[in-house]
């Protein structure tokens, strides 16, 4: 199990991270940076002093130096300015560009060997910019957005048909934005297809919420983004990296030839383990979600061919 994990910004979505990550008590140490000072030393201290109450040992250790964060074996990049009110995620491209560069440049000097999961916003764009500066092997850098759209996705289902999370299957794939693909054809309820509960409008609106999920809640908190669900997803993404557990999960990849695509960062189905993406898994899809990943995928390779530059 890797022994050491370093969660970038200490901001409401770092810092809820490195919680979970410390919860889980299965990894030596969790670091957390920012770039303001005694934020993530005072979260440390905080999160630290909860070590006998919630019974972990995962120590945390809060810097501004990034030399703490050395020999990290996951890295998780939160770091970069959230969503307003009315702004899309496309809104905050340039300045969390430069964020992330920042970032990756650091990480590529002092963890050289990491796995990165990026979560900034845009998402696709800033999967596809850290991976491009950091200069690893792709399966190795990593978007967290198809678990967390689907974790929403499958909420409204399980409250719309009021049962329990536990027995929905949902699954959205393609960008973290206005060209999501979620997967009705995908979608069951204890074992039956969603379509045979629920009318084709209904799960159309579904869609387009879970589509919305993240501006929605921007909407309600009035400051700052969602980070709850956020963090759960990508705490999960990492669990299964330090377990090596290969388990499915709809994550930001970098596509080589699956579902007819290449050379392109997009949300699809991947084997997560011990080095990133083990294997990118191509599942069956109705002809037009398929033709709707297509779309997604020309649609974010246009905009990660923007952000080299940026």
């Amino acid at each position: 199990m890797p022994g050491k994990v370093t969660v970038v910004g200490a901001g409401f979505y770092g810092s809820t991270t490195a919680q979970r990550l410390a919860e889980y008590n299965i990894f030596d140490t969790v670091v957390l940076t920012d770039i303001v000072e005694g934020k993530p030393q005072g979260q440390a201290l905080d999160l630290n002093q909860s070590r006998s109450i919630e019974g972990f040992e995962t120590k945390i250790v809060g810097t501004n130096d990034y030399g703490d964060t050395a020999g990290s074996d996951v890295v998780v990049i939160t770091a970069g300015l959230p969503r307003k009110p009315g702004m899309s995620r496309m809104d905050l491209i340039e300045v969390n560009a430069k964020i992330v560069r920042q970032v990756s440049e650091n990480i590529a000097k002092t963890s050289p060997d990491a796995v990165v999961v990026v979560v900034s916003n845009p998402l696709d764009e800033m999967t596809a910019l850290a991976a491009n500066v950091l200069g690893f092997p792709r399966s190795r850098v990593i978007g967290q957005a198809g678990m967390l759209d689907t974790a929403r996705f499958t909420n409204f289902v399980a409250e719309t048909l009021s049962v329990p999370v536990a027995s929905v299957r949902t699954l959205t794939l393609g960008s973290h934005g206005d060209t999501m693909v979620p997967v009705p054809s995908q979608c069951t309820v204890d074992g039956k297809p969603l379509s045979d509960l629920l009318p084709a409008a209904k799960i159309d609106e579904l869609v387009d919420r879970t589509r919305n999920g993240g501006a929605e809640v921007v909407a309600l908190l009035k400051t700052g983004s969602a980070y709850y669900a956020p963090s759960a997803a990508a705490a999960r993404m990492v669990k299964a990296i330090a377990e090596d557990s290969g388990v499915l999960m709809p994550v930001c990849a970098w596509v080589q030839g699956e579902f007819g695509i290449s050379d392109v960062y997009l949300g699809v189905p991947a084997q997560i383990g011990a080095g990133g993406v083990k294997k990118v898994v191509e599942i069956g899809l109705t002809d037009s979600e398929l033709a709707a990943l297509k779309t997604a995928a020309e649609a974010v390779r246009a905009k990660q061919a923007d952000v080299a530059s940026l």
